[in-house]
């Protein structure tokens, strides 16, 4: 077969596999995404055919639906009927669980124990000290160089092997049709698909690490082939699906629907839908624009109490789709949305004034960079590992007590306000470190009062990059912002602040899009902690005249800290208590992310500002009215929509099957390479959240696993041709990856649920229990 036509199938077979992240930029996504183009039940079944894992709740959850009227009964009934099952609801339930408890090893076990070995010793990113030789060559060369003094292949010394990785994959797949083909090497890549998963990652994201030391997919099927062969287990294998086992698979698709159906139904219930003749509102003091993530919901609804102060939803890049390199160290990091290419580069540069205080930053960077860096490699290489343990013993005894006992201080990073008094925000086109017209800076600012419907202007508006900020947590980035790549917000808050500001900015937008900022308005950057709620101005820079209010809003912010965190953890000290579980290194659960996040919202506030969503809703601004053309509404279908929905999945799988999706407990996670988490001493890297991060216990979920339901308050016809108009969009909701449900303003707000193109089923309102009551 032609090499093109081979790799063709390689990467085509590839796409069973999601995308790995490395934990310092770990970022949700669907761990199926390569089955988006069929439908959710047929990639669940085809996903199991490939790994064995299931893909639907456990028997419990259903029990509980029932148990809290998400799923009636009669309703779980009637669909056993229609299936044609012989028995009850409770042998349903007991047949579930037993096939849910059922192991299946991949009969090529033996192939994956030895090659995970190889692959830690080669994607190893300064963890070892001694480093596996020619890695420079690539994975292949390099596995040629060294496999005969593997003992566990026992490879003669004489062998000699093909040049190539595609010489080898040839010799093994000849003899096959080119459907044989895809077969064998989707089962040789299902086989251990969270390395196989980084090995895209590195490629596709091109890092240094994969420049210098590359490993392709190619790579990874000869040595796979190559060791499966010197074990006798020239076969790949999947896992095969009986017809009873598929029945019960079935049933458990359509008893989840019913929970998603009812859970609709409760939200319609909740939102404000009708057509209020608002009273005009005085001018805020304050508008806050929050990323849309679940846990803004909670801070903007106690915020909006606390003064004459408006919130805005909007992703947390703020719309800048830039990369962003940390001070002193020129290591940039993704700060956009994964689906995005970085368009810019956003640096530090020292302020005027702040000469001295930008070099005493520097040292001390640097003098942190170093102590690490001494410590690890005292620690690690054999001339001095006994003796600095020993006499080190004293010193890391009181780190020990006080983290322990005390309340360690948070170093995640570098120290924020020391950096925003410090320095300022510089934009950069990516490719050629090129300096933005004022018309691309103008426009960056454009789309997102475009995007969110801004329609005035308070003396101040605030935007909020948020950030998680936890103790000994190697899946710390998974609780930061999924719109800047697992990146805290607060650089790109300063950056669209900073724009914002500029007086030749402001001009471009009144001459060129209408948009008036008023003389007496200043835009801050922030940051929101969601471990504990604070939230940071950086206020470094602002005029004095602003000085009073910015003093109102920061005491009114500390009060929507207290009634935040006390509604969140639901007991007095509430705030001591989030910054302990911030800062205390053997705390599981530090907070919990988007756990519970079910439901994203696309419209004006006025639809969520009276209920309590109880964080589990995403919260996009946006007023159909000022979108004529619906571009705004495409960019939020096909940017922030996407993200959501890659989060909503990475939850859904890491709780329905959190040992394959997820990545177990943490109490047994053992770090690898620097990049990854591995259960105990080996096996497959883990693509998914921990079991700490989705259940309360063992067997208790505290995140729901359901598909995201998406709320859009705009005209059905427009989301009809929208729809009709982009082929993933229109994947993703006919394969009810996501299901679609429209808010439509011409109908008095008539809730309506997508089915097919252009086929609508109405929602209708009734008087059911609050979303507080599930």
């Amino acid at each position: 077969m032609e090499t093109s036509k081979l790799l063709n199938t390689i990467q085509k077979a590839s796409q069973v596999v999601g995308t790995t992240w490395p934990l310092y930029s770990f970022v949700t996504s669907n761990p199926l995404s390569g089955y988006e183009s069929n439908p959710f039940q047929k990639a669940c079944a085809d996903a199991f055919k490939k790994t064995g894992n299931i893909t639907y709740p456990e028997a419990s959850f259903y029990t509980q639906a029932i148990e809290k009227g998400l799923l009636k009964k009669n309703k779980v009934q009637q669909i056993l009927n229609e299936q044609k099952f012989d028995g009850s609801i409770e042998d349903f339930l007991n047949e579930l669980e037993v096939f849910r408890k059922t192991t299946y090893v991949n009969p090529t076990h033996k192939v994956d124990r030895i090659l995970v070995k190889w692959l830690s010793a080669f994607l190893d990113e300064g963890l070892a000290d001694w480093q596996m030789p020619d890695k420079e060559k690539g994975f292949y060369k390099a596995w040629v160089n060294l496999a005969k003094y593997d003992g566990d292949l026992r490879i003669p010394k004489n062998e000699k092997f093909p040049k190539s990785s595609m010489e080898v994959i040839q010799a093994f797949s000849s003899s096959l049709t080119e459907k044989e083909q895809l077969k064998s090497f989707e089962n040789h890549f299902a086989a251990l698909p969270g390395w196989v998963g980084y090995i895209k990652n590195r490629k596709v994201n091109n890092t240094n690490w994969n420049k210098n030391y590359p490993l392709e997919l190619t790579d990874y099927l000869a040595v796979r082939m190559l060791i499966a062969k010197h074990l006798n287990l020239d076969k790949s294998q999947g896992f095969s699906i009986t017809k009873s086992q598929k029945q019960l698979l079935l049933i458990a698709q359509l008893c989840l629907l019913e929970v998603e159906l009812a859970w609709q139904q409760k939200m319609v219930n909740q939102l404000e839908l009708e057509n209020k003749k608002t009273e005009s509102k005085n001018r805020p003091d304050a508008q806050l624009v929050f990323c849309i993530d679940t846990r803004s919901e909670l801070i903007r609804r106690n915020i909006e109490t606390k003064g004459n102060y408006e919130t805005f939803g909007y992703a947390g890049f703020f719309g800048i789709a830039m990369d962003y390199e940390v001070p002193f160290s020129g290591i940039s990091r993704k700060s956009c949305p994964p689906i995005l290419a970085s368009a810019y580069k956003v640096t530090e540069k020292e302020k005027n004034h702040t000469q001295i205080k930008f070099k005493e930053l520097e040292v001390k960077y640097k003098q942190s960079a170093f102590k690490g860096y001494f410590l690890r490699r005292m620690k690690n290489i054999l001339p001095s590992a006994f003796g600095f343990v020993e006499g080190a013993g004293l010193a890391y005894a009181y780190q020990l007590i006080n983290r322990t006992f005390g309340i360690a201080k948070n170093t995640n990073d570098m120290d924020s306000s020391s950096i925003e008094t410090t320095c300022e925000t510089e934009i950069h086109k990516a490719v050629d470190q090129g300096k933005l017209s004022i018309d691309e800076q103008a426009q960056i600012v454009q789309s997102a009062f475009y995007l969110m419907g801004f329609k005035e202007f308070a003396p101040l508006v605030v935007f909020a990059g948020h950030g998680s900020h936890t103790a000994n947590n190697p899946f710390a980035s998974s609780l930061d912002c999924g719109a800047c790549a697992a990146s805290p917000g607060r650089h790109n808050a300063r950056m669209i602040a900073k724009l914002a500001n500029s007086k030749e900015v402001k001009t471009v937008l009144h001459e060129k899009y209408g948009i008036t900022i008023p003389e007496d308005t200043w835009f801050l950057g922030a940051e929101h902690n969601t471990t504990t709620d604070e939230i940071i101005l950086f206020d470094a820079d602002t005029p004095k005249p602003f000085e009073e209010k910015i003093n109102q809003l920061k005491i009114d912010l500390a009060k929507a800290r207290e009634t935040a965190t006390a509604e969140r953890l639901g007991e007095k000290n509430s705030t001591k208590k989030a910054v302990r579980k911030s800062t205390d290194w053997s705390e599981t659960r530090p907070e919990w992310g988007l756990a519970k996040n079910a439901g994203f919202v696309i419209g004006p506030r006025s639809l969520t500002e009276q209920t309590n969503l109880e964080g589990q809703c995403f919260l996009h601004s946006y007023d159909w009215k000022m979108d004529e053309d619906g571009s705004a509404l495409n960019a939020i279908l096909n940017g922030p929509m996407v993200v959501t929905q890659w989060i909503n999945n990475h939850y859904y799988f890491s709780t329905v099957d959190n040992n394959n999706y997820g990545s177990g407990s943490k109490i047994t996670h053992n770090i690898t390479g620097k990049f990854g988490v591995i259960q105990g001493n080996g096996g497959d890297l883990k693509t998914g959240l921990p079991l700490q991060s989705v259940k309360l216990s063992d067997k208790e979920n505290y995140h729901q696993p359901q598909r995201l339901s998406v709320f859009v308050n705009a005209p059905k016809q427009r989301i009809d041709k929208l729809i009709s108009e982009n082929e993933k969009i229109r994947e993703l909701i006919e394969n009810q990856w996501i299901h679609l449900l429209v808010i439509n303003p011409l109908e008095n707000n008539k809730v309506e649920k997508f089915t097919k193109s252009e086929k609508w089923n109405q929602i209708p309102t009734e008087k059911e229990p609050a979303l507080a009551d599930l």
